[in-house]
């Protein structure tokens, strides 16, 4: 039986999964009705975001398990890479 992960990665081909990675930093704010999170893992230099409709505990120091798609956010004219966050867990 195939788990919901490996449904997702069939289904949509530019997903990533990653597993066992370690939270440097989480970083919460609102946005409007969302709270909008930002993680730095280790060993990426790019940040990972998603949002919820509520506040999350803190994900600092922990090991996640990820499936995210790359994408890019323009910010006063400039563009920056992120990574859009679809599914989340503690490791």
């Amino acid at each position: 039986m195939k788990s919901d992960v490996d449904r997702l990665l069939n289904q949509h081909c530019e997903l990533i999964h990653s597993e066992d990675k370690k939270v440097v930093s989480h970083r919460q704010r609102e946005d409007g009705d969302w709270i909008m999170h930002s993680l730095m893992l280790e060993g990426y230099d790019v940040p990972f975001k998603f949002k919820r409709k509520k506040k999350y505990q803190s994900l600092t120091g922990a090991k996640v398990n990820l499936t995210y798609y790359p994408a890019s956010e323009v910010v006063a004219g400039l563009s920056f890479e992120v990574m859009k966050v679809v599914r989340i867990k503690r490791a």
